[in-house]
């Protein structure tokens, strides 16, 4: 079992901390969600049976509740960690991610559909159902058609 979860964990932490970043999170947030919700996927490895959606989907309801509780965002460099060894560099991989600035200027929804699709999901997923309503496929239909406008616009 831990073997197994290593290999996950190095496969998926960094991407994961990314599919944060383009929903809207700060670096160091985004690190310690993603922190957080690998030390409970390990806690409950063993009943999960899709593992990378039940990350994404436990990382992407505790960046709502994240954002919900905010008071005052607090913009202090973060201490280095594993998974941020240089805190400040982050300009650096925001220049390398020329669509970063774009997504961060859609509307929630908008930036939802495009991080579930970025991270290799179907958006559906985020309501967690394989199946989906019409009013569902309106909703991310609407979405993808919004960001292709603004795309389009920059």
């Amino acid at each position: 079992m831990d073997a197994e979860f290593s290999v996950f964990y190095r496969a998926n932490i960094r991407p994961l901390t990314g599919f944060l970043i383009v929903h809207g999170a700060q670096v160091q947030v985004a690190a310690d969600i993603a922190q957080d919700v690998m030390t409970d996927a390990y806690r409950h490895w063993t009943g999960i049976t899709h593992p990378k959606a039940w990350v994404y989907k436990a990382a992407s309801r505790a960046l709502v509740r994240k954002v919900a509780s905010v008071e005052e965002a607090v913009d202090d460099v973060p201490e280095p960690s594993t998974l941020l060894p240089r805190p400040d560099a982050i300009a650096e991989w925001e220049a390398r991610h020329d669509a970063l600035p774009m997504l961060r200027s859609l509307p929630m929804k908008q930036r939802q559909v495009m991080a579930w699709t970025l991270a290799g999901f179907s958006p559906f997923v985020q309501y967690g159902q394989p199946e989906q309503t019409a009013a569902q496929r309106g909703d991310v239909a609407g979405a993808a058609c919004g960001v292709r406008r603004a795309a389009g616009a920059r």
